[in-house]
């Protein structure tokens, strides 16, 4: 460090003693804004053990609540024959029967309640996909099988309010606002009264919904084109950015200052949109990434700035740590494996007010577990 000596003769160097003070001063006041990334440890004692010899399938969807009640989507379908032995007539095997579709846990992962399935007056999804409980306590339910065009919204205790959409195996078409295509992932502005649809695994697209009523408000495609259905081909890392959406358009989010935050999970990106669909910006997650993609589902960080995204990655099987300003990445959690702390597929994830994250996996992984935060992105000195 160069220090400017103080000379009474020179009337100048009092004030180069001020700048100097002035820049180790900002640059001190920087470092203690600056934040560490958190870290997470595994809690592998969570969820408890489900009652009633219930076993769950792949996990379609997972949720937090304004309670910090983790609320998961399960797909019971998923099930293989010798995971539900005791089911079979005759049984074939002591365990185990295929837990309903909607499990509510608390933080210690006690079983609340459950529920799902078929009912009177609506059409429940042939394959779960999404789920999320706004802050008037509504649950809102998706599906991603061939003829699940549709939304469903439920109060907590399961009883039915409204669908949104319906079962169809029509092509796709990003433009048709009567039913949906294969939607995967669903967060409510309950403030505007806006329920925001990834619309999916067959359209290409955002879409926003009345709440309340259902009608239809608006729509867009990457970088806020007008969707486009046709076949982009394989994606490439090297070639130019995609003016579309891939399939799935897997995941939305909006953060606490008001943007859309959407998966674009086979490209390989998050784009970032106003309310209104207006592009601002978009970050690439490990660009070189083929197969089924690296940007799968994400949870804001707690802190009040919600200064880092944690990225689910079910291709390279890792929770990203990306700084929300510029989506750099500045660290990672987990590793492809079956151990606890490792994923397989991973395919969900949401956070509590703690900052503790919930991670769901698919295929073969079928599990939900938990992720206590460490350390909370504390002040570096």
């Amino acid at each position: 460090m160069h220090i400017f000596p103080f000379h009474k003769t020179h009337a100048g160097a009092p004030v180069r003693i001020g700048v100097t003070l002035a820049i180790l001063s900002g640059a001190w006041a920087l470092a203690l804004c600056a934040q560490e990334p958190p870290k997470y440890r595994v809690d592998a004692s969570w969820p408890q053990e489900l009652p009633n010899n219930w076993i769950i399938g792949q996990i379609g969807g997972l949720a937090v609540d304004r309670e910090d009640h983790i609320w998961v989507l399960q797909r019971p379908a998923s099930n293989t024959v010798d995971e539900i032995g005791a089911s079979l007539t005759p049984p074939r095997s002591e365990c185990c029967i295929a837990a309903p579709p909607v499990l509510e846990f608390d933080k210690q992962g006690h079983l609340l309640q459950s529920w799902g399935g078929p009912g009177e007056g609506f059409d429940w999804p042939k394959n779960e996909h999404g789920i999320y409980v706004d802050k008037d306590g509504y649950v809102w339910i998706g599906g991603s099988a061939p003829t699940d065009r549709h939304i469903l919204k439920f109060k907590k205790d399961g009883h039915f309010l409204m669908q949104i959409g319906h079962p169809s195996a029509e092509p796709p078409d990003s433009l048709r606002t009567d039913i949906l295509g294969r939607p995967a992932g669903i967060e409510v502005d309950s403030e505007a009264h806006e329920v925001y649809i990834a619309d999916g695994y067959l359209n290409k697209r955002v879409i926003v919904f009345d709440s309340g009523t259902g009608v239809y408000k608006r729509l867009w495609g990457a970088y806020g084109n007008a969707p486009n259905d046709a076949d982009p081909g394989a994606y490439s890392p090297g070639a130019p950015p995609d003016q579309q959406f891939r399939n799935p358009v897997h995941c939305v989010h909006i953060s606490r200052d008001g943007l859309v935050y959407v998966c674009d999970r086979v490209n390989d990106r998050m784009q970032v949109f106003t309310k209104q669909g207006k592009f601002v910006k978009e970050f690439m997650v490990r660009p070189e990434t083929l197969g089924i993609g690296s940007v799968w589902q994400f949870a804001f960080s707690t802190d009040e700035r919600q200064k880092f995204l944690l990225v689910a990655d079910g291709e390279n099987n890792v929770i990203w740590t990306l700084r929300r300003e510029d989506g750099a990445v500045l660290g990672q959690t987990g590793h492809n494996g079956r151990n606890a702390g490792q994923f397989h597929w991973i395919h969900q994830i949401a956070s509590d007010s703690e900052g503790s994250l919930y991670t769901g996996e698919v295929d073969t992984g079928k599990r939900i577990q938990k992720f206590v935060l460490v350390t909370a992105g504390k002040p570096q000195r």
